[in-house]
């Protein structure tokens, strides 16, 4: 797919070596290896639309002061039906070059052409990438933490989607270990109350309402057949009758996030195939364990930990640890995803080096595995710290915020931060209809582009033939930003960053406000600047769509 950007930079490259050996074939230049030199993209963009060094690379080598070469440069570049209008020189020797209306008008071109396309590339060339995102415990309800996760989960497989990667989305369900255990006691003490025992629930049992309601709905079910059943046989059949219930629960609040998982990976498969006593054999049969105090620990400094941990406990149990490192292998090795990414927790930054140790222990390559770790969400609502939703009363997680405020400002609000940064979610903001909410701000953009055209078609102005677009600042600043979109989203893949597609949709609302308030499109002088500024209009349209839908997030055509 196009990227006017690339194809700008790619262009001023070729034309610059041709002028550089121009001048070494005419003797005014020596015939030396030339160092690397940058082109970039000026802040400032009165100083040109791209920039270079190669004077300032090249001084050395060619034995001349940098702006002489990039005199000689200047008067040898060729720039007749380039991209490119003139050059200028600044300072010692740095080049500026300045866009010729041309590229303005193909890269209207590009996104009208390409449409829904707009943006795509193939700079993940096929690769599979695996991400593993929420993976909430399956014990409970989903927290708010898990509604940041899920959105910027899906946004890093969306945006590895569009830039060329085959992507599977997948949920880990922690359906083993001590969290189940938990879950089964908590269960049998409200089975055992619902059947008249005078029984207290444990301080370290799970208290929510929904142990209450599962083990209510199972009485009613059961009556009181597993009253006198030894525990192990009521605790299983507890488990087995609520934990497909919560699983099938986080599935459907998730859908209705619009969060489609490829796969629900569960723990207790590698418990059953016997990956995770496989996982402390193959470390024993190596060398890299050790036994204290009745424990198997691992040695975890060895592979540049920073402390040694343990792998199964005294009483046989292995750590939940280990089947995280038998998942991981099985990602890596066995189903060999090119990459595999995780969304963690903050609270995950000391697991992370543990991990990889194991893994690297193992033969696995962790070059291939990459941690997102997600910083905490305040929510607040009238300046203070909200704990219940507005309208239920109740703690507020993914459903409840979603009873609270619309879904497409649940999706754009938690991908307006970077992972790493904490996020006050301002309740009362996301549900304001106004410039000063980040969402309905782009989705007004679109709205009104929406009916600027219907507008001109009812009055026989629309077209959808193309002309050359104006040269107003606001006409460039547009343009030059709908090229960006395509370089952006690879960078934003390569830094599993969706909130760069928020900003730039911010941006791009900002720059048509400015666009249309200062251009009119109706009022054009010429009827081939109304065809221009139409042009301009649908592009924007389409690319704001495109970032959005990226993100899941409705473009409603009015507001």
């Amino acid at each position: 797919m196009t990227n006017m950007m690339e194809l700008a930079r790619t262009q001023l490259r070729e034309l610059l070596l041709s002028a550089l050996g121009r001048l070494v074939a005419e003797g005014k230049l020596p015939a030396e290896p030339l160092p690397a030199f940058h082109i970039e993209v000026p802040a400032d963009k009165s100083r040109g639309d791209f920039a270079t060094n190669i004077a300032m690379a090249s001084a050395k080598a060619l034995h001349m002061p940098p702006r002489s070469i990039a005199e000689l440069l200047s008067e040898a570049l060729f720039l007749e039906g380039t991209y490119f209008a003139r050059v200028e020189i600044a300072g010692p020797g740095f080049m500026n070059f300045f866009l010729h209306r041309k590229w303005f008008a193909d890269t209207v071109q590009a996104v009208l052409s390409e449409q829904e396309a707009y943006g795509r590339s193939d700079s993940g060339k096929g690769k599979r990438a695996l991400v593993e995102f929420v993976s909430a415990n399956p014990t409970g309800p989903m927290h708010v933490g898990n509604a940041r996760g899920a959105a910027l989960g899906d946004g890093i497989a969306s945006l590895l989607e569009w830039t060329g990667w085959q992507v599977e989305r997948e949920f880990y369900v922690n359906d083993a270990g001590n969290q189940i255990e938990k879950f089964a006691t908590s269960l049998e003490v409200r089975y055992l109350q619902c059947c008249g025992q005078d029984i207290a629930m444990p301080e370290d049992a799970y208290q929510g309402q929904d142990i209450t309601d599962h083990a209510a709905a199972f009485y009613k079910e059961n009556g009181d057949a597993y009253a006198q059943a030894d525990s192990k046989t009521r605790r299983d059949a507890l488990v087995a009758w609520a934990l497909p219930k919560n699983i099938a629960g986080l599935e459907r609040d998730l859908r209705s996030y619009r969060v489609e998982y490829d796969n629900w990976y569960r723990e207790s498969t590698l418990h059953a195939n016997g990956s995770v006593a496989e996982v402390v054999r193959q470390l024993t049969e190596k060398g890299f364990t050790y036994e204290q105090d009745g424990a198997i620990w691992f040695r975890a400094e060895q592979f540049g930990a920073d402390k040694d941990f343990v792998l199964v406990r005294a009483n046989g149990i292995p750590t939940y640890i280990v089947p995280d490192i038998a998942y991981h292998i099985d990602k890596l090795v066995t189903r060999g995803f090119d990459k595999a990414i995780n969304v963690l927790g903050a609270d995950h930054h000391g697991y992370v080096p543990r991990l990889k140790a194991a893994l690297t222990a193992l033969g696995a390559d962790t070059s291939r595995l990459d941690v997102v770790l997600m910083q905490m969400v305040i929510l607040m609502r009238g300046g203070e710290v909200a704990k219940l939703s507005k309208r239920s009363g109740k703690a507020i997680g993914l459903v409840t915020l979603l009873e609270d405020i619309p879904l497409d400002a649940a999706r754009f609000f938690f991908n307006m931060r970077e992972a790493n940064s904490h996020f006050e979610f301002d309740l009362d903001l996301a549900v304001e209809k106004s410039s000063q909410n980040p969402v309905y701000y782009v989705q007004y953009a679109h709205a009104r582009i929406c009916s600027i055209l219907r507008n001109l078609k009812q009055e026989g102005l629309y077209t959808e033939e193309f002309a050359a677009p104006g040269d107003t600042p606001q006409e460039t600043e547009v343009i030059r930003h709908l090229a960006e979109f395509p370089e952006m989203l690879v960078a934003a893949a390569k830094a599993y960053d969706p909130s760069r597609v928020t900003k730039y949709a911010i941006t791009l609302a900002t720059l048509f406000h400015k666009f249309y308030d200062a251009c009119s499109v109706k009022n054009a002088e010429t009827p081939e600047l109304r065809a221009s500024r139409t042009a301009i209009c649908r592009a924007v349209r389409q690319t704001l769509r495109n970032a959005m839908a990226l993100l899941k997030i409705d473009c409603p055509e009015t507001m």
